[in-house]
Formats: structure tokens, sequence, C-alpha cells
């Protein structure tokens, strides 16, 4: 009932609420520094574990692919050293192959004489001798004894452009230039009288004693 003590317990009262206040408040102020810290001590913590993955990952990779790490670029000095390998290669095949097909015309030109002179030697000769006055051998074979000639003249003149002479100083066309004029002549002869041997020969053969003879100088071939 005495005013005076109940004021000394308010005024108590209301103390204590205050020292709460002020440790409340103290406290409030000190946690987020200290959040605040760790917070930033695991962000740093996630920075260097996302560091270390990611170097984790380049060696991982560079020890899956060593080739594709290792290997570098070439310089130009040495692509250019490989063009101009390749280009090496290139060249050294056509001269191979150029000097195949010179040795193949050579060869055929030379079959192509022998069988020439064996028709002059076994068939045109022996008919000729025979002296059939129905027998026509010059219209029969035309001038295959020309075209002979012609044949051993232009083999002379690639072999003498091939004999002892480097592959890449072998010059055969300048051969065809030459004889470019004699063979248009020669062989516009025998090409015109072509379809009348063929018509002559069939004729020739309906004679058995004709076509006897013919027989024999196949034979005398074979």
């Amino acid at each position: 009932d005495c005013p005076g003590k109940e004021g000394t317990g308010g005024r108590k009262r209301n103390l204590t609420l205050l020292r709460n206040k002020l440790y409340l408040g103290q406290r409030r102020r000190t946690e987020p520094v200290v959040e605040s810290t760790a917070a930033a001590g695991d962000h740093g913590n996630l920075r260097r574990s996302q560091s270390d993955r990611t170097e984790y990952s380049q060696k991982l990779q560079e020890k899956m692919a060593p080739q594709a790490v290792s290997s570098t670029p070439a310089t130009p000095l040495q692509e250019d050293k490989e063009e101009e390998e390749e280009e090496e290669e290139v060249r050294r095949r056509m001269m191979a192959r150029r000097v195949k097909i010179i040795a193949e015309l050579l060869q055929t030109e030379k079959d192509y004489i022998s069988d020439l002179d064996l028709c002059i030697k076994e068939v045109i000769q022996p008919l000729r001798n025979m002296q059939i006055a129905r027998f026509d051998v010059d219209g029969l074979f035309s001038n295959v004894e020309l075209v002979h000639q012609l044949s051993a003249k232009l083999l002379s003149l690639l072999e003498e452009a091939t004999t002892d002479v480097e592959p890449p100083m072998q010059i055969i066309g300048e051969v065809f230039l030459q004889i470019k004029g004699p063979l248009e002549d020669t062989y516009k002869i025998y090409c015109y009288h072509h379809d009348d041997a063929h018509t002559m020969l069939g004729y020739y053969e309906k004679d058995e004693e004709l076509k006897q003879h013919l027989r024999d100088c196949v034979q005398s071939l074979k």
C-alpha cells in the first residue's frame, strides 16, 4: 500500500527489462557479423572447390587425349616441304607412266613391222612370182610395201629419240610432226583402195585355184 515501495519495485523491473533489451540488441549486432564471416568462408571454400574441379577436369582431359593436347600445328616451312614432296611424287608417277607408254608404242610398231614383213615375204612376193594372169596382186595388197617402208622409218626415228636419252628428255611428239606428211600420203592411198581390195578378195576366194594359192600362203605364215 506504500506508494514509495511500489515505485521502487517498478523501477527495478524497468531496469531489468532495459538490461535484457540491451543484451538482445548487442547480440543482434554481433550475430550478422559472425554469420557473414562464416558465409564468406563458405563462399571461399566453394570457389576453391570449383577451381580444383576445373583443374582436375583439365588434367583428366589431357590424360584421356594426350595426342590432341601435345600435337602442335605444322609450321609454314613444314607445310611447304610436304607440298613439295607430294608434287614430286606426282611428277615421278607421271614420268613412270610416260616411260611405259613410250615403250609400248615402240613395241607395237616393231610387231606391226614384223607382220608386214611376213606378209610381203610369205604372201605378196610368192603370189607375184607365180605370175597368174587373173590375179591382181598389186590391186589386192595396194601399197603395203610402201606402208612397210614408212613404218620402218617411223620406228627408226622413235628409237633415235629414246635410245640413250633420259626419260624427261625423250621428245617423241616431234617425230610424228616430222613424218606427218608422208604418213598422210601413204595411208590415204591404202585406205582409198581398201574396199576394192576386200571385194577383190571375195571374188578370188570363189575360184578354187586362186583360193588354194591363198591358202598355201596362209599356211606358210602359220
